[in-house]
């Protein structure tokens, strides 16, 4: 009888397996999106990742881990970002709500309310462990983004010198190993957050895929990052544990559609429509799994056409672990597969591109998505059909006003705000955005935008400024200058142009040139507060002390005065010997920034001044505690200790602080003088070179005298 017992137990088995094979066999086009109490969950974001790039959606990226991966779940054909930025669209995504609801308009000048509910602070209340690693600037903890994450880990490089174009950022064949240790060496239920930000320009993909796509290096990247996620998701396939795995981009990239070349100004389907794929990966001790392994079986890699938005992420993934909904979202769960087929209730879609209104002045972008129909609210209206006019060539608003009123009032309907008013960043995050491709001002906003203002009409001007950044990168200043200048010829108002035109004057030695173009700037009606902190700071820096505090002063006596007006303020005080009033704003500045670094090295410098050379070190190394990559502290740890007689501790911090940043040229002038002085010119002879080749001859006319002088005569 055993022998029986047995072949009916082996049959009994084989009719399960072939039952579930069946189900389970790829050309059923629907997927198992289950409801798994305790799953793992896994956001992977793509920073300017256009739908069309992946092979699984029929792009020219060679993309056979997300492939593999839509066929193990959900692809969307269909769905769409809420922005065209980095920081608004990961805001959006990790709080579920709209920009006009969670507040971030833009790349700078924002930051989520620390009381934010996001999708880390929902999952840590619910027992999970949380931990995000991000790939750029733009997503740095400052911003806010960081809310609920065990660990937020971000670290992509010290501060930057405001001057260099540099780029803060790391591949994603490093970021994505960091998250695979973490999620290795988790015992409890996870949520993870992995952003990569390769595709983003300069596209510069990495051996084998720079040959592979030589004259189409964006495909590159995007293969690149296609193959760095690849040994996540197959760690994810073999754990025990079940993962809910959300694949998106943040928005996509113009490459020229549209006259747009990357994205931000514009919200056509090129930079709007983004990749989303969802699929649950492992739960290997599963029967359905164990079966799916022995028959070589996979899931049917269902294809959605439905609406979809990145509102509805953060639902889906609290949906998917058991977790309720917070009912004031606006967004809908999409894991019932009756949300996922046609007949579905239709999902409206807010979109927004906010950053030629508040850096440019020009016309604020927003719109809705309604079905295929497409509403660009702007002062020159656009309607796309997109069932038939997918790339957005026939405007047909104006042909039916019926159904432009239609989706006017929906828009309308869904009570969007313009962007309130924000605050400047400080001279770091300026400098590390610029380097990324991002330029950032302080338009003012007007009551009324016409015609003029629609950046249909501008999109050339925010090419030229693009140009121009290019052109000082690579050193072409006087090609600069030009584009900048013809900038201003077409659109006086447009503070960057006199911002940057300035900042070239400033750094080749003109200094009267510099605060010319400023003054120039505010006379034509610039009142971006950064151009006229910039006026002030330069009068400053060049002598006119006095004058420079008259143009700062009032800015600081504003109570929402941003911290880099403050600095600049607190330092033309401090050379005035006005020390008591440095002292306080450095203080007011301490309280606004109180997890930054600058304000206790302003400190440190006025203790200086002051004499008080322990009072100085002891500021200057609680700088360096708060912030290890300052640069700056090391700087002035080196004065405080040289002005306490400890000459080996004095060059030991110079020597650091010149590694942190080879343009920190007060360490420099400090360390190669110091040793010179001291008869030590083989020593100190590195130091001057570097000094006299790359310091600015504006802020360092005299120390590049006096170097000179060193290099000549030895001593």
């Amino acid at each position: 009888m055993k022998p029986s017992r047995r072949l009916l137990t082996v049959a009994g088995a084989i009719a399960v397996a072939m039952a579930a094979a069946a189900y389970w066999w790829p050309g059923r086009a629907q997927a198992d999106l289950a409801r798994i109490t305790g799953q793992n969950v896994l956001l992977i974001t793509i920073d300017t990742l256009r739908a069309d790039a992946l092979s699984v959606y029929g792009g020219p990226a060679h993309t056979p881990a997300l492939d593999r991966l839509a066929t193990e779940g959900v692809r969307f054909d269909f769905a769409h970002a809420q922005s065209v930025l980095t920081l608004t669209s990961h805001a959006t995504i990790l709080t579920g709500q709209y920009p006009f609801q969670h507040g971030l308009r833009d790349n700078s000048g924002y930051r989520l309310a620390r009381d934010a509910r996001t999708a880390a602070t929902l999952f840590k209340k619910a027992g999970y462990v949380t931990g995000a690693f991000v790939s750029a600037f733009p997503l740095d903890s400052r911003f806010g983004l960081n809310a609920g994450f065990d660990l937020y880990d971000d670290h992509f490089g010290g501060a930057v010198a405001t001057s260099e174009f540099s780029m803060s950022e790391r591949p994603a064949s490093v970021v994505v190993p960091l998250a695979e240790k973490w999620i290795a060496g988790a015992t409890t239920p996870w949520f993870s957050w992995v952003h990569v930000f390769d595709p983003h320009a300069p596209y510069r993909p990495p051996p084998p895929f720079d040959t592979e796509y030589a004259g189409k290096p964006y495909y590159g990247e995007v293969a690149a990052t296609d193959a760095a996620l690849a040994p996540l998701l197959d760690q994810l396939r073999r754990s025990d544990r079940p993962t809910l795995v959300v694949v998106t981009g943040d928005h996509g990239e113009g490459l020229g559609e549209h006259g747009e070349d990357a994205h931000g100004i514009f919200a056509y389907e090129s930079t709007l429509r983004i990749p989303l794929i969802i699929a649950e990966l492992g739960g290997g001790s599963s029967p359905a799994s164990s079966l799916s392994r022995l028959f070589g079986a996979r899931r049917g890699g269902e294809l959605s056409s439905i609406g979809a938005r990145h509102i509805d992420i953060l639902p889906t993934m609290l949906d998917a672990v058991g977790q309720s909904v917070p009912s004031d979202l606006p967004g809908r769960t999409l894991l019932p597969r009756e949300e996922r087929v046609g007949g579905a209730p239709t999902r409206i879609a807010y979109f927004e591109a906010m950053s030629g209104m508040l850096n440019h002045g020009w016309a604020p972008l927003s719109g809705v998505l309604v079905g295929r129909d497409k509403l660009i609210d702007l002062p020159i209206l656009e309607r796309y059909d997109l069932a038939t006019d997918a790339t957005e060539r026939q405007n047909l608003a104006g042909r039916s006003p019926t159904e432009d009123g239609a989706l006017q009032a929906t828009l309308k309907g869904l009570s969007p705000t313009w962007p309130g008013q924000r605050a400047s960043e400080d001279a770091e995050s300026v400098g590390r955005l610029r380097g990324l491709g991002y330029v950032s001002g302080q338009a003012p906003v007007k009551t009324k935008y016409t015609d003029a203002d629609d950046p249909k009409r501008l999109i050339e001007l925010d090419q030229s400024i693009h140009r121009a950044l290019d052109a000082v990168s690579a050193g072409r200043l006087v090609e600069a200058e030009d584009i900048y200048r013809q900038v201003i010829d077409r659109r006086p108002d447009m503070a960057i142009a006199y911002r940057h035109l300035a900042l070239i004057e400033w750094q080749a030695g003109n200094a009267d040139a510099a605060i010319a173009v400023l003054r120039r700037g505010l006379a034509k009606g610039v009142t971006d507060v950064r151009a006229v902190a910039q006026l002030g700071e330069y009068l400053s820096d060049s002598g006119h002390v006095a004058e420079g505090i008259g143009v700062l002063e009032p800015l600081g006596r504003n109570p929402a005065a941003d911290a880099d007006t403050l600095n600049v303020l607190g330092i033309a005080l401090a050379r005035a010997r006005r020390n008591d009033e440095a002292q306080r704003v450095f203080e007011r500045l301490r309280e606004l920034l109180p997890g930054s670094s600058a304000p206790l090295e302003n400190l440190g410098v006025l203790a200086l001044d002051r004499g008080d050379a322990r009072g100085a070190k002891t500021l200057f190394e609680r700088a360096i505690a708060v912030d290890h990559g300052s640069s700056r502290a090391y700087a002035g740890l080196g004065a405080a200790s040289m002005q306490a007689g400890d000459r080996s501790a004095a060059y030991a911090a110079w020597s650091k602080a010149v590694e942190l940043d080879p343009t920190n040229f007060d360490a420099l002038f400090n360390l190669g003088t110091s040793l010179a002085r001291e008869g030590r010119m083989d020593t100190a002879r590195p130091y001057l070179e570097q000094f006299r080749r790359t310091a600015p001859p504006g802020p360092y006319a005299g120390q590049l005298r006096e170097v000179t002088r060193l290099l000549q005569t030895g001593r």
